[in-house]
């Protein structure tokens, strides 16, 4: 965690806010390790006498969710997992262990989100598809939008290589948010090193390690942190431009998190999403999704223009107020390789809205 941006971006406790007791302003309560300004080992802590809950720095990354204990303890695989270990070792314990287990997950999961993210860099990449297709999802919403004025946020950044793009054509602080230990751990040692270790995944169990240099602009004006998309500890105001790539139909409740880029934007600010309506009822309860259901209703079933209508004042009963469409990109190609012989192909909605 940079110093920089937890002062910058001063975060309260989800836990106080979320119970109605106001915005409490953490603490930090112990630095256990630290290079500089990065702190990577540490405790932030709730001063209210009500809550005092701690919040860990783990690998320079903090932990700020409402509920520290549930998170840590489902996540225990992600935080205790090794990193250090050599190629062959990381090949066998992953055939020990073999498929469908967490460590399995895990390094698919990375396998791909790392490729995408900064496989262009990778002098012997090979294949297709290309990487690069979030880059390009982001690239295509930011040229409806134009430019931008202050810090931006990036919801589910993932392996953060579009957190670092984000760096390079703004000129503020610039913060990635998850909630994917591993990835975010990956996305820190990319910051702290200027480099990208990986294993790609070849076929079934086997992958390849991948570790390569890669280009970073501004790397002293980007961090991550463990944050909860739908409970983020920011003041009102805060950002200039939000992204949220993949993110809408991944969360319990999309239109709470289209509220919640509302009150972050400044006025005149500007978000950038993408979705590919790729809805599943172990992310998000049937009944919560835009559009995918209610094939005789008024809309048909179509999410489209059912988020159109959330994003105009008056058009739907639960619409968002703060934000307008600037413009759209009903169908645009996201291609995520998962090994040699396979890849997911979404066709993505995207949309470039603005604050105000």
């Amino acid at each position: 965690m940079r110093l920089s941006h937890f002062e910058a971006f001063a975060p309260v406790c989800p836990r106080c806010r979320a119970a109605g007791r106001g915005e409490q302003r953490l603490a930090l309560a112990a630095i256990e390790d630290r290079d500089g300004e990065v702190v990577r080992e540490g405790i932030l802590h709730c001063p209210s006498p009500e809550c005092r809950q701690e919040f860990p720095i783990l690998d320079c990354v903090p932990v700020i969710v409402a509920e520290v204990g549930p998170f840590l303890s489902h996540n225990a695989a992600h935080l205790l997992q090794r990193d250090d270990l050599s190629a062959a070792l990381d090949s066998l314990i992953g055939d020990a262990i073999g498929p469908g287990m967490p460590h399995d997950a895990t390094r698919l999961h990375l396998s791909s989100y790392a490729r995408d993210h900064y496989g262009a860099h990778d002098a012997a990449e090979t294949g297709d598809p290309p990487p690069g297709a979030a880059l390009r999802c982001l690239e295509a919403g930011l040229a409806m939008l134009g430019g931008w004025r202050g810090p931006a946020l990036e919801i589910g950044c993932a392996a953060g290589g579009v957190t670092q793009a984000l760096a390079e054509r703004g000129n503020g602080l610039v913060l990635g948010v998850d909630l994917n230990i591993s990835m975010l751990r990956l996305a820190q040692r990319v910051l702290a090193t200027g480099r990208v270790r990986y294993a790609r995944r070849r076929i079934g169990l086997v992958y390849d390690r991948r570790d390569f240099a890669v280009p970073l602009a501004r790397p002293e004006a980007v961090d991550y942190w463990a944050c909860d998309a739908l409970a983020l500890p920011f003041a009102p105001d805060a950002f200039g431009l939000v992204a949220a790539l993949n993110v809408l139909d991944a969360v319990q409740a999309p239109q709470m998190l289209l509220a919640g880029i509302a009150a972050l934007l400044r006025p005149g600010g500007g978000a950038v999403l993408a979705c590919p309506y790729d809805w599943s009822p172990q992310a998000t309860n049937p009944i919560a999704w835009i559009g995918g259901h209610s094939q005789r209703g008024e809309r048909g079933g179509a999410a489209e223009p059912l988020l159109r209508d959330l994003l105009t004042p008056g058009a739907h009963p639960m619409s968002v107020s703060g934000l307008s469409v600037a413009g759209e990109i009903e169908s645009f190609p996201w291609r995520v390789r998962l090994h040699d012989r396979s890849a997911v192909e979404y066709d993505a909605h995207i949309l470039a809205l603005r604050a105000g």
